[in-house]
């Protein structure tokens, strides 16, 4: 088993165990070596509710890269994208990677802007 189906694995065995609601939509977070994606989505409509990313954060000349600290940013940017739609209780899906660096850091940094999770 190479790295990715690990993942697929880890992935699907995660996603029996949560979904998002309206009352409380997941808060997914995809990583490439480029850069880092994070989404809030409300599975019972089907509806991507917030989203954000390195990509998008350098478009508004916010210099992010894919390490931790453009993980921070784009965790705290999720944060408060999520406020503006009054949205502050989530649950966390890392998508299948280990809750460690990166992904950890998007958590964090979704934390310290005021999302519950």
């Amino acid at each position: 088993m190479n790295r990715a189906e690990a993942r697929q694995s880890r992935k699907i065995r995660i996603k029996k165990k949560i979904s998002g609601s309206a009352e409380r939509p997941r808060l997914v977070v995809f990583r490439s070596n480029l850069h880092l994606y994070a989404q809030i989505v409300d599975d019972e409509s089907g509806r991507t509710l917030v989203s954000t990313s390195t990509l998008s954060l350098r478009k508004n000349n916010v210099e992010a890269g894919a390490n931790k600290n453009g993980a921070d940013m784009v965790g705290k940017e999720i944060a408060r994208l999520a406020k503006e739609k009054n949205i502050v209780k989530v649950v966390f899906d890392r998508n299948g990677y280990l809750y460690h660096g990166r992904v950890k850091a998007v958590a964090d940094g979704a934390r310290e802007g005021g999302l519950e999770f």
